[in-house]
């Protein structure tokens, strides 16, 4: 279930094994991204491409707000 996450709440749920997953394209993901994480634009997210994710460990989506 999706939920927003504070950078402490980011921070603990990486030191517990949780991936770090970034949606945006993968042109703004070669620009920069956080460290650790795994680029899956969100254009490209199918089924092949999520059975790389571990569903057993949580997943923490970002991308950026430009609103």
């Amino acid at each position: 279930m999706p939920r927003s996450a504070s950078r402490a709440d980011v921070q603990r749920l990486l030191q517990e094994g949780a991936q770090l997953l970034e949606v945006l394209p993968t042109a703004d993901y070669e620009q920069g991204h956080l460290a650790l994480a795994e680029s899956l634009p969100l254009k490209e997210l199918d089924e092949q491409s999520a059975s790389r994710l571990d569903r057993t460990r949580p997943i923490i989506v970002y991308c950026n707000d430009t609103v």
